[in-house]
């Protein structure tokens, strides 16, 4: 039989049988920068089994923690730029990690276990990078192994375990924006048998553009080794954080050019901008119009409006104040030498609570339907006039949301694998069986401007907007008071409970040292439970009172079909094609009846090339793609649903995203001296979603066609000094990201691309380390998201400095 290496799953988060304690600390240590079978040669994420990443039939990127500490990064948001394919997702409105994969969501782990996703844009963790070793990204659908998940793959953070050789470490940092942390990370064996860890961070800072950022964290772990088959590890982390919230950055005045022949807003002059000759719309005095002409750029209609370190952030807005608890018990036991058990066991609080903006659109010309009819800037959405004074700059139909949010969650995994040889065939069985429990209490309260209103069903007025205008989105005057002084009103209340179950078979086989097989399936069940507890009647009289709890199902099967082929050692080819199922909407409602939405299902396909080079010191992989989300829901346009006929569906379920591609990743030890990363993707991500909707097959907001990055680290005995002296560089390239607004007047809306370059100087002794990090050299500026009209501005140049000791 041929000897595998255990994956990085393994090594991450179970215990080899046979290693002493000495053994497992070298192994924990592991560098993508090192010779590769040490690391990306391992490919547990992906397979649960001991495959090596050149046998494994699957798109898979690994970040380690000297590529991670090299580029000075302490957030997954940051290290996106490690990996092919996973970028921002549009619309976010600045809240949390927001990351999809290939365009499609991603489900975030900690070693394999539930951290956190399918929260959208109402709260959602920003998970920091303090107790994390390395990253693994497995891209594409993953239901059997790793229970309800999402389309695009799994984002796999190991976290750090306990070990048994005595390590101490402090570490400090300070940087621009008033910036500066403290943290210390110590491991020791308490007794020959049970070893712990305790990592703790504290980090402060006024954060660019006044976005502060504040966090305190402490993550503990304890492991007891009962002989050398069988451990266990009861770990434990706690963070509390505070993150400014930009719900618009830098929005893009509604300028529509489609209104106006086609003429862009540099072409267009006060003759072109008509008033409505129904009189329906806002009817604009001859200098209006000329006003409004002169207040054009270029830009407006297709990119944000650059306000430079200003933006349209409220007082009234509140951090979104985070705090995560999780419990976790992981059991290793080899029963016999060929027949392994890993059960985890976790429990996890997240709470969230912010207030934030949802709105403050600059409406400069727009001839939309309103009512049926065709108006050019029909009330509300024009150009705003008070007093026959007319504020070309100015921002309406504002929203503020405040959020109160608790998601309580189990979940349970058994993996039991059995390896055994048929002939000259090395074969892996496993069976797998998952749990998952979610439970979410979720609060809003809403406040509008002047513009909005509601009425009752006599057409009197129940609530009237009191917010001031922005009368100038370059220099607003904001609202006295708070929040509560606006008559908020109750829009969202309820509770959402989501219940998942699993099982799953795998065979892995080993034919020839050639050919490599891997087949899986896995039947899998979904219940979700929605109970409206009622919000304000002035809201939706009709929805007012609460009501009971409604449940749906849902099941199917699930699989992973894999091959590759290996015509030498340093070549390998693969296939692999994948269906995964998750739930529609973790948030969304359910009434409890046949109009229940069908689970959301996905299908991937990837024909991949992998190549190793310079004695096993080069690692690239090449893959072609081709994935999407399936069986979405779109409503259909001959519905009435004020005469409700049961021949005609009130919804279609055969909507999609899909995204093809092409992704390339290398990893390259050359020698002692050298060492790089190098990262690239082209994808059309697609919004197939709806063929009744004008803005049908458009791109994904905020996904772009290219991304690229490389890392280069030279090693050098300088200036006489006893350890070498290390000067890193990089530059990343993201492509312009559509907005895809066509409902609100810019469907030509984009973020233009940007390349941005990145430098850092280390020096570390046996004691301690020393390091600079200068980010965006050449103070680029540049929109590092896609908002949902508009762009994040990304930070201009800006300098960190770490200073690291060993006890």
């Amino acid at each position: 039989m041929t000897t595998h290496k255990f994956s990085l799953i393994t090594l991450a988060c179970l215990t080899a049988y046979n290693a002493t304690a000495a053994e497992q600390s070298d192994l924990e240590r592991i560098t993508v920068y090192q010779k590769q079978n040490h690391v990306v040669l391992n490919s547990g994420l992906a397979t649960k089994s001991d495959m090596s990443l050149m046998e494994t039939p699957a798109p898979i990127v690994v970040v380690d923690q000297e590529l991670i500490n090299s580029q000075g990064v302490d957030n997954l948001q940051d290290l996106a730029r490690n990996i092919s394919g996973v970028t921002q997702a549009g619309n976010n409105y600045g809240i949390g990690d927001n990351l999809v994969i290939r365009g499609l969501g991603a489900n975030y782990t900690y070693d394999g276990m539930y951290g956190g996703a399918g929260l959208g844009n109402t709260f959602n963790p920003t998970r920091s990078l303090t107790n994390v070793e390395a990253v693994e990204v497995l891209k594409g659908p993953a239901t059997g192994l790793y229970g309800m998940g999402s389309a695009g793959g799994v984002i796999n953070l190991i976290e750090k375990k306990p070990q048994f050789t005595e390590q101490h470490n402090v570490q400090a940092e300070i940087g621009q924006w008033n910036t500066y942390s403290l943290s210390i990370d110590s491991t020791n064996a308490i007794t020959e048998n049970l070893a712990y860890r305790v990592n703790a961070k504290t980090a402060r800072s006024d954060g660019y553009r006044d976005l502060k950022d504040d966090r305190d964290e402490i993550y503990g772990a304890l492991k007891y080794v009962f002989n050398d088959r069988q451990n266990i590890m009861i770990s434990a982390a706690y963070i509390k954080d505070a993150i400014a919230v930009d719900s618009i950055g830098h929005p893009i005045r509604i300028y529509n050019a489609q209104s106006v022949n086609g003429k862009t807003a540099s072409q267009v002059t006060a003759d072109d901008l008509v008033n409505d000759p129904t009189s329906a719309g806002l009817q604009l005095s001859d200098a209006q119009r000329q006003q409004l002409a002169n207040s054009l750029a270029a830009s407006d209609g297709l990119t944000p409006y650059k306000f430079g370190h200003r933006g349209i952030i409220s007082p009234m807005a509140k951090d979104n104040e985070g705090e995560e608890l999780r419990f976790k018990l992981t059991h290793n036991y080899y029963i016999t030498d060929n027949l392994f058990l890993n059960q985890q066991l976790q429990y996890r609080n997240y709470e969230s609570s912010f207030a934030r903006q949802t709105g403050a659109y600059n409406y400069v010309y727009w001839k939309r339907k309103d009512k049926g009819k065709y108006v050019i800037n029909a009330a509300p959405r024009a150009p705003l006039v008070v007093d026959d004074v007319l504020y070309p700059f100015a921002a309406r139909r504002q929203e503020y949301r405040q959020v109160e949010a608790d998601e309580k969650s189990w979940q349970y995994f058994a993996d039991l694998r059995y390896d055994f040889s048929l002939g000259d065939i090395e074969n892996e069985f496993l069976v797998n069986a998952n749990y998952e429990d979610r439970d979410i209490r979720f609060t809003q309260y809403s406040i509008w401007d002047k513009d909005y209103s509601l009425k009752d069903k006599n057409g009197d007025i129940t609530y009237q907007g009191s917010l001031p205008y922005i009368l100038d989105i370059r220099t607003p005057v904001w609202p006295d008071g708070q929040f509560s002084d606006y008559d908020p009103l109750k829009t969202s209340n309820y509770s959402k409970k989501v219940q998942a179950w699993g099982l799953g078979l795998q065979h892995v086989a080993y034919i020839n040292d050639t050919f490599t097989t891997r087949i899986g399936v896995a039947y899998n069940e979904i219940t979700q439970k929605y109970e409206h507890l009622g919000v304000d009647a002035r809201y939706r009289a009709s929805a007012a009172a609460a009501t009971p709890e409604a449940s749906t199902s849902d099941n199917g099967l699930t699989y992973n079909l894999g091959a590759t082929y290996k015509p030498s050692d340093d070549l390998s080819i693969f296939i692999n094609h994948s269906k995964g199922r998750t739930a529609y909407s973790v948030l969304g409602s359910v009434a409890g009846n046949e109009a229940d939405r069908e689970d959301a299902e996905s299908l991937s396909t990837d024909l991949g090339i992998r190549v190793k080079a310079f004695d096993d010191q080069l690692l690239a992989s090449l893959v072609v793609f081709d994935t999407a989300r399936t069986n979405l829901e779109y409503a259909n346009p001959a519905f009435d649903d004020t005469k409700p006929d049961p021949a005609i569906p009130e919804s279609f379920f055969d909507g999609e995203e899909k995204t093809r591609g092409v992704e390339l990743d290398l990893n390259a030890y050359l020698n002692e001296q050298w060492k790089v990363n190098i990262n690239g993707v082209y994808q059309d991500a697609r919004d197939q979603k709806n063929p009744n909707s004008d803005s049908f097959d458009t791109r994904q907001k905020g996904v772009p066609y290219v991304t690229a990055s490389t890392w280069l680290t030279y090693s050098a005995q300088w200036f006489e000094l006893a350890q070498p002296l290390k000067l890193s560089a990089g530059v990343k390239y993201v492509d312009d990201r559509s907005t895809n607004s066509s409902s609100f007047g810019i469907p030509d809306g984009y973020v233009p691309s940007y390349t941005i370059y990145d430098a850092a100087l280390s020096y570390n002794t046996d004691k301690w380390g020393l390091q600079l990090n200068l980010n965006n050299l050449f103070n680029k500026v540049y929109y590092s998201k896609a908002m949902f009209l508009g762009g994040m501005p990304g930070e201009e140049r800006n300098a960190k400095l770490t200073l690291s000791y060993k006890l």
